[in-house]
């Protein structure tokens, strides 16, 4: 055990604190009158009175659990010795009464962003090229992997050239409707404010994924083989008899390559103000600092953007349900509050129909990190949407159409959450961590902050801040806020991330509810 003993109470009603000791505190320390039973690991939650069972067990001052069996005071509290209670029942939610919240305004906060003809502003210049089915994702991927090499050099102002690839586009019920979520999901993702609107699109030709259905807006169906309209600059399709031979398809897609990256060649950075930042929130790899260090300081960060005029989005269903009567009362509108009570009911049935429910979240590594349920976990996830009026309901697919703070409903996968918020517009993307995670994505930057100094210590070259100083260093919430705020202009304006220095990307992962066939 090392570091000076110290236990952390969020609320002065928590009949719990966390061990915030560097490799935990031992049987028989004594740390505030307190007297531990057993070894408790960093992280993990100390009771601070004896606790019958039964009894409420309360962090954040709120029932996480009540005691499985009677607890000594200095016991290690776990999910091997807690009950979780059962969700808040939306039928029994009170809309707010949707009075007017004064938000201080703050100006003079600008960044270095490249301004789309929809109004949209990019923080990266990106060509996209994304496919209408999986079958020609192979094809992409080697041509990708040719304009990097042989084109992109060409083009300084280009930042890089993308695979938007799934797993999608046939052998599903595209009529079924689930399907509309991965359908809009892809439609978005192409029009996300890096890729100016200039998306390329290269098809197979049989799929049912149509690109007149997943871009009505461009493409006319075709009315023979091979016909394209006007879009034909933005369109490969590799069953097009023209193509004899994989270097032709090829070829096709190089040629199509050209035209754009010349035209995104000609884009140049332009001060842009604070309120057209787009930026996403989540965490994965949580532990039980994410709600005691990164995710209120990038609460408070949240707050600074909304004030700044500027879009916050924060996600996942299954880690924000046990705290949705919190999130209903700041709902800015009794229209939003219904619109939050339908998203967690839709995701409670489709948990229910897969014979499963919220519990299911929390992963082994949450655990070991201290966080014993969902319900705990939901209390630190919900602290990263910081203070401000919920503006909005972003559901699944979307895109966000207002300012100010909203929820973008979408799983809790990090992969998919993250999809689904590149859909949603998002320019910047913020994911806090408290066990590590080297996640990040290709189309738009990533801002990784974790929980802990000693996984920034360990992780130095993969995290971008250190908010675990508001515990090491004695930094505040206030100034961490402030500091991750700051970041999130410099990143938006061009400075790099840890995982864009290293390459470090995952793939796309689609939302898809509805059926295969």
């Amino acid at each position: 055990m090392t570091g000076n003993p110290r236990l952390i109470r969020i609320d002065p009603h928590d009949n719990v604190a966390v061990v915030a000791t560097d490799g935990g505190l031992a049987a028989g320390q004594e740390i505030d009158g307190l007297v531990l039973t057993e070894n408790v690991p960093q992280g993990h939650k100390v009771a601070l009175t004896t606790l019958e069972k039964g009894e409420p067990v309360v962090r954040y001052g709120v029932v996480i659990g009540h005691a499985a069996r009677p607890i000594p005071a200095g016991s290690w509290i776990n999910e091997a010795n807690l009950n979780m209670p059962p969700p808040p029942v939306l039928s029994e939610l009170a809309p707010p009464l949707g009075t007017e919240t004064d938000i201080t305004p703050l100006e003079g906060y600008t960044f270095q962003g490249y301004r789309n003809r929809d109004g949209s502003v990019g923080t990266r210049n990106i060509l996209a090229i994304t496919n209408t089915v999986q079958c020609v994702s192979g094809v992409v991927g080697h041509a990708v992997d040719r304009i990097r090499r042989e084109m992109l050099p060409r083009f300084a102002n280009v930042d890089d050239v993308v695979a938007l690839d799934h797993t999608y586009g046939c052998g599903v019920a595209i009529e079924a409707p689930g399907a509309a979520i991965p359908v809009r999901t892809l439609h978005n993702i192409a029009r996300n404010p890096n890729f100016a609107g200039s998306t390329m699109v290269v098809s197979l030709g049989c799929e049912k994924l149509q690109p007149a259905r997943l871009f009505p807006e461009i493409f006319q169906a075709p009315a023979a083989p091979g016909s394209r309209d006007g879009g034909a600059a933005s369109l490969v399709t590799l069953q097009d008899e023209t193509h004899v031979g994989f270097e032709a398809m090829i070829s096709s897609i190089l040629q199509s390559a050209e035209q754009h990256l010349t035209t995104l060649n000609t884009r140049q950075r332009e001060t842009c103000p604070a309120s057209d930042l787009v930026v996403g929130l989540q965490c994965g790899g949580s532990d039980a600092f994410s709600g005691v260090t990164a995710n209120p300081a990038l609460g408070i960060a949240a707050d600074l953007i909304v004030r700044a005029g500027g879009t916050v989005m924060f996600s996942e269903v299954t880690e924000v349900r046990d705290g949705i009567d919190r999130l209903v009362a700041r709902a800015a509108t009794p229209a939003i509050a219904r619109d939050l009570i339908r998203e967690m009911a839709w995701y409670d049935d489709y948990l229910e129909m897969g014979l499963t429910d919220r519990s299911a979240n929390t992963s082994p590594g949450n655990k070991k990190g201290g966080l014993s349920n969902i319900v705990e976990k939901a209390m630190g996830s919900i602290s990263k949407s910081g203070s401000m009026p919920i503006s909005g309901v972003v559901p699944a697919g979307e895109r966000a159409t207002k300012n100010g703070l909203l929820f973008a409903a979408t799983p809790a996968s990090d992969f998919i959450c993250g999809t689904l918020q590149l859909a949603a517009g998002m320019n910047v993307h913020v994911f806090t961590t408290g066990r590590g995670t080297p996640y990040g994505l290709s189309e738009v930057p990533v801002i990784k902050i974790v929980t802990r100094t000693d996984l920034a210590r360990r992780w130095h070259d993969l995290v971008d801040i250190d908010a675990g100083r508001i515990i090491s260093a004695g930094d505040t919430l206030e100034s961490m806020g402030m500091e991750i705020f700051k970041k999130i202009l410099a990143v938006a304006g061009g400075e790099k991330t840890s995982a864009e220095r290293l390459g470090l990307c995952n793939q796309l992962a689609l939302f898809n509810p509805g059926p295969v066939t």
